[in-house]
C-alpha cells in the first residue's frame, strides 16, 4: 500500500486504557509533513453521529498521552461503508479535526470511478465555499495535494 511520502505506520489496534477500560483504535499513522498523528477508525456500516464521539475520545487520549513535544494535535479519519453527508456537515466534524470518507470494497469501472472522483471533488468544493473557506489558499492547497497525480518516481 502506498500512502505517499512522509506517512509512517505506527500501530494496528492501538490500545488505549482509561479508568480500567481498554479501547482499541483501528490504525494509527504519523505524518512527517503535518507533524501529527493520524487516527483511522474503520466502520463496516453507515456513518452514525456516535462515531464522532468515539473518534473525539481517541484524539483527546492521543493528544494527552501519546503526543510528543513539538507535534501538532492529532487528527482523525473515520472510514465507513457509506457517509451521510448531511449529518457530517451538521456535526461540523472538521472543527474537531475529524474527516469522514467512504471506502469501496471493489473499484468501479474506470469511467465510473473518474465520474465519482469528480463528483466528490465538486461536492467538497461546494461545502468549502458554503463555509467561505475557498478564499483561504491553504484550503485549496490541501484539496489539490490529495487530488494531484503522483509520479511513479516519487515512491
Amino acid at each position: 500500500m502506498e500512502f505517499g511520502r512522509g506517512l509512517t505506520f505506527v500501530a494496528k489496534q492501538k490500545r488505549m486504557s482509561m479508568d480500567g477500560v481498554d479501547f482499541k483504535l483501528d490504525l494509527l499513522f504519523y505524518s512527517r509533513e503535518l507533524r501529527r498523528l493520524i487516527a483511522i477508525d474503520l466502520k463496516l456500516d453507515v456513518f452514525k453521529p456516535a462515531h464522532k464521539g468515539q473518534m473525539e475520545f481517541y484524539l483527546k487520549w492521543l493528544d494527552r498521552f501519546d503526543r510528543y513535544e513539538g507535534e501538532n494535535s492529532p487528527i482523525g479519519l473515520i472510514l465507513c461503508a457509506k457517509a451521510q453527508r448531511g449529518q457530517i456537515e451538521l456535526l461540523e466534524l472538521d472543527k474537531s479535526g475529524i474527516a469522514v470518507a467512504e471506502y469501496w470494497t471493489v473499484l468501479p469501472p474506470k469511467a465510473e470511478f473518474e465520474r465519482k472522483i469528480q463528483e466528490i471533488l465538486l461536492e467538497a468544493r461546494e461545502r468549502l465555499e458554503r463555509r467561505k473557506m475557498l478564499t483561504n489558499g491553504d484550503a485549496i492547497r490541501q484539496i489539490d495535494y490529495f487530488i494531484e497525480q503522483k509520479d511513479d518516481d516519487d515512491e
